[in-house]
């Protein structure tokens, strides 16, 4: 098992941590963003940030072969009361304020959306049930843009449920007013022939707090990449992910938290299991603190537990500091099989081997699950991870 530390204020790790002069130094980091597709070559695998993706299983998103296939994805949105659910056209001012594409691919679905969908929760307005939103493949082609806005000190909860078999490039914003909360949980549930790669831009006001959950279960390939920006001071970001990746399936999570204005903090928690030949997962976990970020508090951690042979795991935390007035940074990843004595414990207390490894994977996703806050997604979650245990840990 691999693991890598904490790291202290004003110490320095070769490969992991850079200390930049000025917050002007291009890094990987910060690579150039833009709408336009034309300013992404056509990747060819070579590519830092496309290096672990299988660019033959992307079904055309990365070189502009693919052509958007009617109704292929549908979209449905069920929202409390007081909640404005739009869908306009390409010209309106609030899509992409939280962020830019950074990929061709990000930069591709932007160019060749026609509507994208636009939900307004109220300044005040507090919500007591969460906003769905489903998104359905039927076999086709589509490339989407959504749009999440919450007012000052509103407070929302977001589903958004991914399934069916689609080939789908989509950019989603989630903008928070000043002391505004916004939490969203986005299901991977997909057939196992679909493809989904996306963008997720999240701009956080004053003292707002954006909470994430990524899991990701289904897909032949899914590649996200959430990304953290601050509007103001105060702000706070808590990441979790949870993936399960069986054979043959590539499941890929690329993030950026840029701490760009002072006094922020972040959290980012990510765990995922493999099983079965070819089985690949990847982590990219960055961090960068600007030199305007004083008083940054942030830490990031992976941990991915391999059940069976053949499976891979490629885990990179990185932090980028460009400051010494921070509070504290950190970073870990680990990768290993069971706890073996945890099995121990167990076993020695008259629990079968089998049904103790299923209960250490259910105890390893547990924690994460239960910070949801919604039951039925805790339920069907918990329920996903027993039917995969039923097939990995025999």
């Amino acid at each position: 098992m691999a693991e890598a530390q904490n790291i202290p204020v004003g110490s320095t790790t070769a490969g992991q941590i850079a200390v930049a002069a000025e917050s002007t130094v291009a890094t990987r980091m910060s690579a150039p963003a833009s709408f336009d597709v034309a300013d992404f070559p056509v990747p060819h695998g070579r590519e830092e940030e496309w290096r672990f993706t299988p660019l033959e299983r992307l079904r055309g998103l990365q070189d502009g072969t693919a052509v958007a296939t009617g109704d292929g994805v549908k979209v449905d949105v069920d929202a409390p009361e007081g909640v404005v659910v739009e869908t306009v056209g390409r010209d309106d001012a609030r899509i992409g304020r939280a962020g830019t594409p950074v990929d061709r691919v990000a930069a591709q679905a932007y160019s060749a959306f026609e509507k994208a969908g636009v939900i307004t929760v109220p300044k005040e307005t507090v919500l007591t049930e969460p906003i769905r939103i489903a998104v359905h493949g039927e076999g086709g082609t589509r490339f989407g843009h959504q749009v999440i806005e919450l007012g000052a000190f509103a407070e929302a909860v977001v589903v958004i449920d991914h399934t069916g078999d689609a080939v789908l490039a989509a950019n989603v914003d989630y903008v928070l007013g000043d002391g505004a909360k916004l939490t969203v949980v986005s299901v991977q549930d997909w057939d196992d022939k679909a493809v989904h790669v996306g963008q997720h831009n999240a701009l956080i006001g004053r003292d707002a707090t954006f909470k994430s959950f990524v899991v990701t279960f289904g897909g032949d390939l899914v590649r996200l990449h959430p990304r953290v920006a601050y509007a103001g001071p105060g702000g706070e970001a808590e990441l979790f992910g949870l993936y399960f990746t069986d054979a043959g399936q590539h499941q890929e999570h690329r993030l950026l938290v840029d701490h760009n204005v002072p006094h922020c903090k972040s959290n980012v928690v990510y765990k995922g299991a493999l099983q079965g030949d070819d089985a690949h997962a990847v982590w990219i976990g960055d961090v960068l603190i600007e030199a305007a970020a004083e008083g940054t508090d942030t830490y990031e951690m992976n941990r991915n537990l391999v059940l069976t042979d053949g499976a891979r795991v490629d885990s990179v935390p990185n932090l980028e500091i460009e400051t010494g007035e921070i509070v504290g940074a950190g970073h870990a990843s680990a990768t290993g099989r069971f706890d073996d004595e945890q099995l121990f414990y167990l076993m020695a207390r008259g629990i079968p081997e089998l049904d103790a490894r299923r209960l250490v994977v259910h105890g390893f996703f547990a924690e994460l699950v239960q910070q949801i806050g919604v039951a039925d997604i805790e339920e069907r979650l918990l329920g996903k991870i027993a039917q995969e245990l039923e097939a990995s840990v025999a």
